[in-house]
């Protein structure tokens, strides 16, 4: 990447909900010596979110205000020229930012989001990531609450199991220990319900089923007579055909384990880092993802709101009516003042590759207290320091082109602990299930 650059960050999609929080992310705790600017379409827009930030660091001078006539590579070229790390909040993304990753793969410039379009993120590894690794562009897509959570505890429990016994990992079960949320934005119903619209069912599937989709070794474009290697199972846990259809289990330290609505993105991150890096987590490495749950009765219920919800999205006048009746518009979201109780914590077991009678384990957690969305703004903004910090170190650990969150390594995980995320990790025995 180009040394001389006007700007460190540049912000675009400043104005809507999760750029706003990034936004004032930056004003209030990132280096006042660190040069930016926001973007987008609306210059009114910009220039009022601007007037805000005024009031919150006055230590700080405002950022620039960068105008983009149209979401389109030509029109995105002379803006992403321009700065050394982009962050970008635009979406849906499969909508609106293939353009802004085919701009920053061509200049060289490094690439921050909080997608989680598993079928989008694909696309541009398949269209970008050669060109991103001539460039020397560090393309991350996904570092917001999907997936850096999920990615992060299964690398400090890898990086543990890796530093007591020298070994890889077999088999990471996470599970969403605590989860209050005062519900999701309007750019992420419209995300979720846009991708049935674009993306046609076998891609959907693919995408839903298979926890592989994105690891280095099976990426491949897709055609209508694609035929894709079977999945994996896990090692060590195999969870029997009742406990499938029911879709509850309980498992070691985690308790009572149900489907979560979220875990496919993530199970897809967490792979494509153990692919891009297996001398690492191992060439057995799984991961599996669940929510906790009270009660067998309970995550069966859950369960079977997932499995109607999904065979409703597959229908576009349900996708419609979902639209027509949701609460909020792309570019809101709940108050700060109803996120403030807000908790959101990851709890992983992994088990060590290497056989003993007694099975070698390392738990991890995550835990945040606040705003859910305001963790992806911390999650995004701590990204762009390290990759402006250590870029030469994530290189040489892992080169150019399509990342994971992971792969910002331990200066990642100690600045979200500064930020006041709480990362932790030690061994465990197999006694007890809370």
């Amino acid at each position: 990447m180009a040394a001389k650059r006007q700007y460190d960050i540049i912000l675009l999609g400043a104005t809507g909900y999760t750029g706003k929080l990034t936004a004032e992310y930056i004003t209030t705790n990132l280096p006042t010596s660190i040069k930016w600017a926001v973007a987008g379409r609306n210059q009114s827009k910009l220039s009022a979110l601007v007037n805000e930030l005024k009031s919150l660091n006055s230590t700080r001078s405002t950022p620039d205000i960068i105008t983009v006539a149209n979401l389109t590579t030509p029109d995105l070229t002379p803006v992403v020229k321009k700065t050394k790390v982009l962050l970008n909040t635009v979406g849906p993304y499969h909508l609106y930012s293939t353009p802004v990753v085919e701009a920053c793969a061509q200049q060289g410039t490094h690439y921050l989001d909080v997608t989680g379009e598993t079928p989008w993120v694909r696309d541009m590894i398949v269209k970008y990531e050669e060109t991103a690794k001539k460039t020397g562009a560090i393309i991350i897509p996904e570092v917001g609450v999907e997936s850096a959570p999920s990615d992060l505890v299964a690398y400090i429990a890898t990086r543990l199991i890796r530093k007591v016994w020298d070994c890889g990992v077999m088999d990471v079960v996470a599970s969403v220990h605590e989860l209050k949320s005062s519900g999701p934005s309007g750019g992420t119903l419209a995300t979720g319900l846009g991708l049935a619209d674009n993306y046609s069912a076998k891609q959907m599937k693919e995408c839903l089923t298979n926890p592989f989709v994105l690891s280095p070794t099976r990426i491949r474009p897709y055609t209508e007579n694609t035929i894709y290697p079977p999945n994996p199972e896990p090692n060590t846990y195999h969870r029997t055909g009742m406990q499938k259809l029911t879709g509850v289990w309980k498992y070691p330290r985690l308790g009572h384990l149900a489907t979560s609505i979220t875990a496919k993105p993530n199970e897809a991150i967490v792979h494509r880092s153990a692919g891009l890096t297996p001398y690492f987590y191992g060439f057995n490495f799984s991961y599996e993802e669940y929510m906790a749950v009270g009660s067998p009765v309970v995550g069966f219920l859950i369960h079977i709101a997932i499995s109607l919800l999904a065979l409703l999205l597959a229908f576009p006048p349900t996708r419609a009516l979902i639209k027509a009746f949701s609460k909020h518009s792309p570019g809101s979201g709940p108050s700060k003042e109803s996120t403030k109780g807000d908790v959101f914590e990851l709890r992983a077991v992994a088990v060590a590759e290497q056989l003993a009678k007694q099975p070698r384990k390392a738990l991890a957690t995550f835990r945040w207290e606040g705003g859910i969305y305001h963790l992806t703004a911390v999650l995004l903004a701590e990204a762009a320091m390290v990759v402006l910090t250590k870029e030469e170190k994530v290189k040489k650990d892992h080169g150019a082109g399509i990342l994971t969150p992971s792969c910002l390594g331990d200066d990642y995980v100690d600045r979200l602990g500064d930020a006041g995320i709480k990362i932790n990790v030690k061994q465990i025995g197999d006694e007890g299930s809370k």
